[in-house]
């Protein structure tokens, strides 16, 4: 029997541990299978590009399922309030947690309240931050988690693997799971979050991009893409770093046409313009606020409730037919001052194009790394500690 001292959350044995998982995995093959037989779904006969062109620069070289994963999964641990060490992460806690919660999803609504759940992690009827949870599943599960769906998919099939759909399908579940894994961490008790996360709002991105429609829409009239850090491993301090996922967007101005107003989203929401040349190579300037901090809040209910603390930032990118080839983000999470990120597709020697970046800490701690597209993630080294 384990207890949770904070929340007197009991449970009751290991076996009922893989009951759990077993309860929460047909929970989701459920909705996916529902989902996947739904007029619409078309995704397996679709052979068109929205978001993946197989560009050997940029942001879209260091593209693949595996970074992805690594930038989606343990994205929350680029927030100033979390370790980015492997070994503070709690797997066996998380996972845990997150398969009690997904086999148990009314007894934890109907204790959180179902007009609260339903307020603040679904319908938006407020601005309040304390009360806007549902912004980053609007912004980031359903959105960001449909398309990235979508990215493994063209991933797939472009790189010829046989049954892409099943191979993305796989690699999206990975994405998601470990993402609330990674997020719980060492709390114990019952969460709604999770339940709108996987229940909701990454299904139901899984629907909306399975459309030709919308991921024409998203991909082509938005440009929307998948402008993500290049993750990188720190032997000497077992920390991950230049972790994150992020997206783009930019919409043509009417009437200035080289112009385009952008927007950039992960843990953070900046606004921009960006001016783009004839021969595709595009500027552009956004500002904007990003989390530094997440926050429990005392709902009075027992069940887990979050905010963040936001600080303004600044950032400028520098792109190739909307592949990214540099980023420089001034302000940001981890107390960063300056974060640069140069892509494939900037240096050459011969006919390899290497991708770095350096961040400038608070303490004035410098931290550098190297990333090549054949691998998942890069090697990072902290200086100046």
């Amino acid at each position: 029997m384990i207890i949770s001292r904070s929340t007197n959350f009991i449970y009751p044995n290991r076996n009922y541990h893989l009951m759990n998982i077993l309860k929460a995995a047909l929970l989701l093959l459920s909705l996916l299978m529902l989902t996947c037989v739904v007029p619409g779904f078309s995704a397996a006969n679709d052979s068109s590009y929205y978001f993946y062109h197989g560009r050997s620069y940029g942001s879209e070289e260091t593209f693949n399922p595996l970074t992805t994963i690594l930038n989606g999964g343990f994205g929350i641990l680029q927030i100033s309030s979390r370790s980015n060490r492997i070994s503070d992460i709690d797997f066996s806690t998380g996972l845990r947690n997150v398969t009690y919660n997904l086999s148990h999803p009314f007894s934890a609504i109907e204790k959180f309240g179902w007009n609260r759940f339903l307020s603040q992690e679904v319908i938006p009827t407020s601005y309040k931050l304390k009360e806007a949870q549902y912004f980053p599943n609007y912004e980031l599960h359903l959105i960001g988690g449909g398309a990235t769906f979508r990215m493994f998919l063209e991933w797939y099939r472009w790189h010829q693997f046989p049954k892409p759909v099943l191979w993305s399908l796989t690699s999206w579940f990975s994405y998601h799971l470990i993402n609330e894994v990674v997020e719980n961490n060492t709390y114990q008790g019952p969460s709604v979050d999770v339940l709108a996360d996987m229940y909701i709002f990454n299904v139901g991105g899984l629907l909306l991009f399975s459309s030709d429609r919308v991921s024409r829409f998203f991909g082509q009239t938005l440009q929307l893409r998948d402008w993500s850090f290049m993750p990188a491993y720190d032997p000497a301090l077992q920390t991950i770093e230049n972790i994150g996922q992020n997206f783009m967007i930019k919409i043509k101005l009417p009437f200035w046409k080289p112009w385009s107003l952008m927007y950039h989203f992960g843990v953070h929401g900046t606004w921009g313009l960006s001016y783009r040349r004839r021969d595709g190579r595009s500027f552009s300037l956004t500002g904007g606020l990003i989390a530094k901090d997440i926050v429990d809040i005392d709902n009075g209910s027992g069940v887990r409730s979050q905010t963040t603390n936001l600080v303004w930032t600044v950032a400028m990118f520098y792109d190739l037919n909307n592949s990214l080839l540099a980023s420089l983000i001034l302000a940001g999470t981890k107390g960063y001052k300056v974060r640069l990120n140069i892509y494939p597709g900037i240096f050459r020697i011969g006919n390899f194009s290497p991708a770095f970046f350096i961040s400038l800490r608070d303490d004035n701690a410098l931290v550098t790394g190297f990333h090549v597209h054949f691998s998942p993630f890069g090697l990072a080294q902290r200086f100046g500690m």
